[in-house]
């Protein structure tokens, strides 16, 4: 097991000031410095893909994150809002660290995990979700982010329908209609906007 160094022992700056002016420790991370506004701005300037898609706009961790919510949503309609939310959050730590594409995680090793759970774990506190999931939600939000993955290399990334499926599992059959909203990239003034409404909708008491 990887053991991180408390900040008093790290070697240099280990926070960074966020636009809203808290300071997030990236190895001791409190639930009070994380605010969604922050966790907006900077997901939807993190490229998915490395940056390697099509369109106009990177196709941004923001977009994403709603599109695996929307494919959450679609499977289950009456999935608990809570959970549709900790599926819009999966991948907030990257408004800190950024989008590392797979290869290059499993290159870095447990280190990288143990500060990425860390955070997530801080975010989940900050907005009402328990520290660590159900095994049970983790599935359906893997399941769920896989099909996104599915659709965004189909449609963006350059895969054919048969590496993706090999890679990804199987297309999800998210309805066209949403296909074409959440698969077209977005400016990242677009995909700020929608991923703060969508958090305060699903934040809403019976919603």
């Amino acid at each position: 097991m990887t053991t991180l160094p408390k900040t008093s022992q790290a070697a240099g700056r280990v926070w960074q000031r966020m636009l809203s002016g808290r300071r997030l420790d990236l190895l001791d991370p409190s639930p009070l410095d994380v605010e969604v506004e922050d966790i907006a701005h900077g997901l939807a300037r993190v490229a998915r893909w490395n940056g390697q898609t099509s369109g106009a706009h990177i196709f941004s961790v923001a977009q994403h994150t709603l599109l695996v919510e929307a494919v959450m949503r679609e499977r289950n309609p009456r999935i608990d809002a809570r959970l549709r939310l900790a599926a819009l959050l999966h991948d907030a730590p990257e408004y800190v660290i950024g989008d590392m594409i797979s290869p290059f995680k499993a290159v870095i090793g447990e280190s990288y995990k143990a500060v990425e759970r860390r955070l997530l774990a801080a975010i989940h506190i900050r907005f009402g979700l328990p520290a660590a999931l159900d095994e049970a939600i983790e599935r359906q939000i893997k399941a769920a982010d896989r099909g996104a993955a599915y659709l965004e290399a189909t449609s963006l990334a350059g895969f054919t329908k048969a590496e993706a499926k090999r890679l990804f599992g199987s297309d999800p059959g998210l309805p066209q209609t949403m296909q074409d909203d959440y698969l077209t990239p977005w400016s990242a003034g677009k995909a700020e906007k929608r991923f703060l409404t969508r958090f305060q909708a699903l934040c809403e008491p019976g919603s």
